[in-house]
C-alpha cells in the first residue's frame, strides 16, 4: 500500500480497492469482481497517531450535513419554503375561524339567551350545599358544622340591609317588578330589597351559629332563577318543607319558616339576566329545625307552592323542589 497520503485510487493484487484522502483511506468491504451488496457499508481506515480502527464514514450524515448544510436531508430553501406554507395555511384556518365566530356572535344577545326551553320550571336548591345535600354534624364537635355556618355567612352577605338599602329599591308588594324597555334599552334593571333581617331566627345577627350549636339547625332554600319568568301566575305563593315520609313526621318534630309560612312575594319577578340585573339578589325561606330527633337520619322535601309551578315530576326531582337529609348526632 502506498504511503503517499495524496495518491489516488490503486488496485492491490486480490482485487481490493482504496483511495488515499488525505489523512484516511476508505476502503470498500468488497472484491472488486464481485457484485455490490445491496447493504454496502462504507468504512474509513484512519492513520492518526493513536488509533488504527476502522469506523463508520464520517458522510454518512442522518440529522445534519455539515458539507451541504443540509437538516434532515433539506437544505435552507427548502426548509424555508415548508415553514412559508405552514404559517399561510395555518394563518388561513385561524381567519377562517374568527370570521365564523364573529359571524355566530352576531346572531347572539348578549344580555337573554336564545333558548331557554328547558328552563320552564325552575329548580330548587339549598344552603349550605353540600355534593350530596346531607347536613350531617355532631353538637360536640364545633369543626364538623363550622364549614356550615362559614357557607351561610357568606351567601347572605349580599343580603345584608346596608347593602341592600344601597344598591336596591323598596318595591311595592304584591305586583310584578316589570321593567320593560319600550324600544329603548333600559338598563341596567332595579332589583327589589331583600332584607337579611327578614329571615330573622336564621338570619345569622342574634344567634352566630344559626342554631347548629344548640341543635336546631337553619337551611336556606332558594329557587333557582330563570329569565324572565313570572313565578306564581300573579298569586300568592309559598315553599313548604315536610318529612319526606308520613311516618318520620313526629321525629322531624316542629318547623319554623321565615319569612312567615314561607312566603315568596311577585315584587322579585322577573328576573331579566346577570348583565341586566346586576344587583338582583332572589328571595330565600328559612327553615328551622326546632325540636327535631338526635343521632337519626331525616329526610325533608321542599318544595314551591305557586300556580304555574310543577312540583310533582318524577322525572326531575330538583323541578319546583328539593330533598336533603339532615342529621344531628350527640354523644
Amino acid at each position: 500500500m502506498s504511503s503517499d497520503r495524496h495518491a489516488g485510487s490503486q488496485t492491490l493484487e486480490n482485487g481490493m480497492v482504496y483511495q488515499n484522502v488525505c489523512n484516511h483511506i476508505d476502503v470498500p468491504l468488497y472484491p472488486k469482481s464481485s457484485s455490490m451488496p445491496a447493504n454496502k457499508i462504507s468504512w474509513s481506515l484512519h492513520l492518526g497517531r493513536k488509533t488504527g480502527q476502522l469506523q463508520p464514514s464520517a458522510r454518512n450524515w442522518v440529522l445534519f450535513n455539515p458539507e451541504r448544510l443540509e437538516f434532515t436531508g433539506r437544505d435552507s430553501n427548502s426548509a424555508a419554503l415548508i415553514l412559508l406554507f405552514y404559517l399561510v395555511f395555518y394563518g388561513f384556518l385561524t381567519a377562517l375561524f374568527t370570521l365564523t365566530m364573529w359571524v355566530l356572535l352576531q346572531t347572539v344577545d348578549p344580555f337573554i339567551p336564545k333558548y331557554q326551553d328547558r328552563l320552564s320550571v325552575p329548580g330548587m336548591m339549598i344552603r349550605p350545599k353540600t355534593e350530596a345535600l346531607d347536613i350531617t354534624y355532631n353538637l360536640t364537635d364545633t369543626e364538623s358544622w363550622d364549614n356550615y355556618v362559614k357557607m351561610l355567612n357568606n351567601f347572605l352577605e349580599a343580603y345584608n340591609d346596608s347593602r341592600q338599602a344601597a344598591m336596591n329599591e323598596n318595591c311595592q308588594p304584591g305586583r310584578y317588578n316589570e321593567q320593560l324597555d319600550n324600544g329603548v334599552l333600559n338598563y341596567p334593571k332595579r332589583a327589589c330589597q331583600f332584607n337579611r333581617t327578614m329571615l330573622r331566627d336564621c338570619s345569622g345577627l342574634n344567634e352566630s351559629t344559626y342554631g347548629y350549636q344548640e341543635g336546631r339547625p337553619c337551611i336556606l332554600v332558594k329557587m333557582n332563577r330563570v329569565i324572565n319568568f313570572y313565578a306564581g301566575a300573579n298569586q300568592p305563593m309559598n315553599i313548604s318543607c315536610v318529612a319526606k315520609k308520613e311516618e318520620d313526621a313526629p321525629k322531624l318534630g316542629e318547623i319554623a319558616m321565615f319569612p312567615a309560612n314561607g312566603n315568596i312575594d311577585l315584587m322579585y319577578f322577573p328576573y331579566y339576566g346577570k348583565k341586566v340585573h346586576v344587583n338582583y339578589t332572589q328571595p330565600v325561606v328559612a327553615v328551622k329545625f326546632l325540636n327535631l330527633t338526635f343521632n337519626y337520619d331525616h329526610h325533608v322535601e321542599c318544595k314551591m307552592n305557586a300556580a304555574n309551578i310543577a312540583a310533582n315530576d318524577e322525572r326531575d326531582k330538583f323541578a319546583g323542589r328539593v330533598a336533603f337529609k339532615i342529621r344531628v348526632n350527640k354523644d
